[in-house]
């Protein structure tokens, strides 16, 4: 069995973050001995961002919204993430 090295210890972020971006995990860690994990509550990260769109095609965007009772920015969210799939997939 390997031996490994003994990670160091971190002054911020970024000081790991480079460290990680500069060494090989596999000689600190045994990826082997590595449990899955599953964060039921971690969300996304999130950018805002700003669109300008037909004021038509919002009001449509709006009304289906409303039919389907989701707030029309979720709406547009969804419609993005299904055309993305989409495209990503052929």
């Amino acid at each position: 069995m390997k031996t490994l090295k003994k990670i160091p210890e971190f002054m911020n972020e970024t000081e790991e973050f480079e460290f990680w971006a500069n060494n090989d995990s596999t000689e600190f860690l045994n990826l082997k001995e590595a449990k899955k994990l599953h964060f039921k509550n971690l969300k996304p990260s999130t950018k805002s961002i700003s669109i300008r769109l037909p004021e038509s095609l919002l009001e449509r965007i709006k009304i289906i919204a409303n039919k389907n009772d989701v707030p029309y920015q979720s709406l547009i969210k969804i419609y993005l993430s299904e055309r993305v799939k989409e495209e990503t997939v052929k």
